[in-house]
């Protein structure tokens, strides 16, 4: 353990010191409390032991000094009967201990020294296990953090799933009425999806799906929300958009699906990939957001059998 020896009487300090290189402390030397603060500065001191009393900076400055750069440093004060009080005063401002001049035995400094040099290393160990705890805990939070992200994430297209869109749309339902502005939903479906899977087997469909997502969040704005509702089914959150504007933006989505060259949308019954979509509006379609989605839905339906392909709001 580095400790650093400080007093302006040379023999004193080399007594003390050579006491506790003895003891197998690695001892530096200071002859003032300027100097011991340039050595501080220079490397790690876990154990400082100072006279009270020296000519320019006192030991209670120093032990001031040294406590704001590291609190952990243990300070051990030497003083003379005289000078008790002072003693108590640095007990008080934080050092550990204090040695009496002269001293009854070398093995007092010892002894002092060593039980300081335990508390140093408790403080030590205590900081590590701390600090583990800190790094234990935030990647604790790290994994839930994900764990809560992928359970309301769909596992294919990694838009939000069901349930999640359910709870973000009775939210911001709740927020529109305290708000008095209007929010939308798009509800959308790929039209003749079970012909493509058919023809072109599963893992073609689920690449569908993943474009489909991809193009979804293109059109997003940093409020919106999209999901995969189940299936083929997809579900756009507008909040504050009113009908006009989101019927904007499902033809958006819709004419983008349209253009996207998928692999074999010419063998499709449309002769491409296409999406119908239904379009509502809190309060405009509904009191609740149960409502407003069952009206969606119901475009939606109106949407798949007006010919596919198409918005209706």
């Amino acid at each position: 353990m580095h400790l650093l020896v400080v007093d302006d009487e040379e023999t004193l300090r080399s007594v003390v010191s050579q006491v506790l290189s003895a003891d197998g402390f690695l001892v530096a030397e200071a002859a003032s409390g300027e100097e011991a603060l340039e050595a501080f500065r220079e490397g790690v001191r876990q154990l400082v032991i100072t006279d009270i009393r020296m000519g320019g900076m006192s030991g209670l400055e120093l032990l001031s000094e040294i406590k704001q750069r590291d609190p952990d440093t243990q300070v051990v004060i030497m003083t003379s009967h005289a000078s008790l009080d002072s003693a108590l005063s640095a007990m008080r401002a934080g050092a550990y201990d204090y040695l009496i001049k002269p001293f009854e035995s070398l093995d007092l400094i010892s002894a002092v020294a060593s039980r300081a040099a335990e508390k140093a290393r408790l403080v030590a160990q205590n900081r590590e296990l701390l600090e583990q705890l800190q790094r234990a805990n935030g990647e604790l939070q790290e994994v839930n953090s994900a764990l809560k992200e992928m359970s309301v994430r769909d596992g294919l297209t990694a838009l939000y799933n069901h349930r999640h869109f359910q709870e973000a749309f009775a939210v911001e339902v709740s927020r529109s009425q305290r708000s008095g502005k209007p929010c939308s939903v798009a509800f959308m479906d790929v039209d003749n999806f079970k012909a493509y899977n058919d023809t072109h087997g599963h893992p073609d469909g689920d690449r569908l799906l993943r474009t489909l997502a991809e193009i979804l969040v293109s059109h997003l704005r940093c409020s919106d929300l999209a999901a995969r509702y189940g299936g083929e089914e997809f579900v756009l959150l507008l909040p504050e958009t009113p009908k006009v504007a989101a019927l904007r933006i499902a033809e958006g989505v819709r004419g983008k699906v349209e253009q996207e060259h998928f692999p074999g949308r010419e063998r499709q019954p449309l002769g491409r990939v296409t999406i119908s979509i239904g379009v509502a509006s809190y309060p405009e379609d509904g009191g609740d957001a149960p409502a407003v989605l069952a009206c969606a839905d119901q475009r939606l339906y109106k949407a798949k059998h007006g010919g596919r392909n198409r918005v209706v709001g």
